[in-house]
């Protein structure tokens, strides 16, 4: 399942969404929660917004949701929670499991994919807009082109775009590279690739992020 090809939705398509390379009706006859029981690949988040009680959220009337898969959370109980119990702990070979996170420190965090509004790929660009989610915080989101791909070779009318959606520490970083770099990369922003854009629920939108992203933006301990 981490092979899973990064969807991009594509100008000459505009009334479908991709994955896998394969084209699909955007329109889902159902809430984004009851889309989100037609995949195992959100059994965690599910189990997660049943135990906190966020269905009527995922479910309010004209809201985008961003949804984490399993290997989100995954990544987040290994590469976060495991990684700095393992180092206060100095013990290389701890292991912590779902099953002992506390879903309630989870709330905001889940909260911080939710979205007023529907914020669709075509209404976005290369600078995109800060947009306050449902923890209060403000999140970047944007849609860049791919310039690697050959246009006159595809179906393609435009270039495909891909939908960002970024966690700003502090300032948000300078798009020059050479400015980049000087910023350390415990200040630098969190940026998470969606994997699937523009499915249109009963309710809203709902965007799925890629397997490689980390639950709540943390940045892996060193």
């Amino acid at each position: 399942m981490l092979g899973l090809a990064i969807v991009l939705l594509q100008a000459c398509k505009k009334d479908n969404y991709i994955v896998g390379g394969s084209l699909h009706n955007p329109k889902y006859n159902g809430t984004t929660y009851d889309y989100l029981h037609t995949n195992h690949l959100f059994d965690t988040l599910l189990i997660v917004i049943d135990q906190l009680g966020l269905k009527d959220e995922i479910n309010a009337n004209n809201t985008t949701f961003f949804a984490p898969t399993n290997y989100c959370f995954y990544n987040y109980v290994k590469k976060i929670v495991q990684a700095r119990k393992r180092i206060a702990q100095n013990d290389e070979n701890l292991v912590v499991n779902f099953s002992d996170i506390d879903l309630n420190t989870l709330r905001d965090s889940i909260r911080a994919y939710i979205f007023p509004g529907r914020i669709v790929l075509d209404s976005l660009d290369k600078y995109g807009k800060m947009i306050t989610a449902m923890d209060g915080e403000q999140r970047l989101i944007r849609a860049i082109e791919d310039p690697s791909v050959n246009v006159g070779g595809t179906n393609f009318t435009d270039l495909p775009k891909y939908m960002f959606l970024t966690k700003i520490y502090g300032t948000r970083d300078p798009d020059n590279l050479d400015s980049l770099k000087l910023i350390p990369d415990s200040q630098k922003d969190e940026t998470s690739i969606m994997q699937t854009t523009g499915i249109i629920t009963n309710n809203g939108v709902l965007h799925v992020l890629s397997n490689y992203h980390i639950l709540t933006f943390a940045k892996i301990p060193q």
